[in-house]
């Protein structure tokens, strides 16, 4: 009798990223559902039930963050990682807050997500950076806490932090610094 394959859901808005997992994934015996947006996504999770899931952070129209409680109550004990190019410690604590069992910065592949989904337990040999972030990191680390105490309102972020939303907006197109 051959063993139903576990589910797991990608979402994720970039096209090329979901495909590549879903190709991993599957080769590694996931039923493998793939949804590029949130209604999407729900939809399929009600519908399917998936055991895990892949959410990334930030969709083209709207934040996995807010999108992460919504699937969990559909699917309680879905294990869920967060994914994202834009990470930040904020966001990486609300993802956890959330419910999310892990977070991955990407790029990723698909071994890393595989460890993500099944490890139980924190892990004590995590790297610890021998020095501090730069000041340009702190900044886009402030930035990123902001926009998420303002429920990612860019307006609202952009006066609390005392600068042009315009500003604010390039500031957020770019990719996070690293260190």
């Amino acid at each position: 009798m051959q063993e139903t394959p576990q589910r797991l859901l990608i979402v994720d808005d970039d096209e090329m990223f979901r495909h590549v997992l879903q190709r991993a994934m599957t080769r590694r015996d996931f039923e493998v559902l793939v949804a590029h947006d949130g209604s999407e996504a729900l939809d399929l999770a009600r519908r399917y039930q998936p055991e895990f899931a892949t959410l990334d952070l930030k969709l083209e129209h709207e934040s996995g963050l807010k999108l992460l409680p919504e699937l969990l109550e559909l699917v309680p004990d879905c294990r869920v990682v967060v994914l994202t190019g834009y990470s930040s410690i904020a966001t990486a604590v609300e993802a956890i807050k959330l419910g999310a069992v892990n977070y991955l910065c990407k790029p990723v592949d698909a071994d890393e997500v595989l460890a993500a989904l099944s490890r139980e337990d924190g892990n004590p040999e995590a790297e610890v950076a021998d020095t501090p972030p730069s000041i340009n990191r702190l900044t886009w680390e402030h930035i990123q806490k902001v926009l998420q105490e303002h429920d990612g309102n860019i307006s609202a972020t952009a006066r609390a932090l005392g600068m042009h939303r315009r500003t604010l907006q390039r500031k957020l197109q770019k990719r996070p610094v690293r260190r």
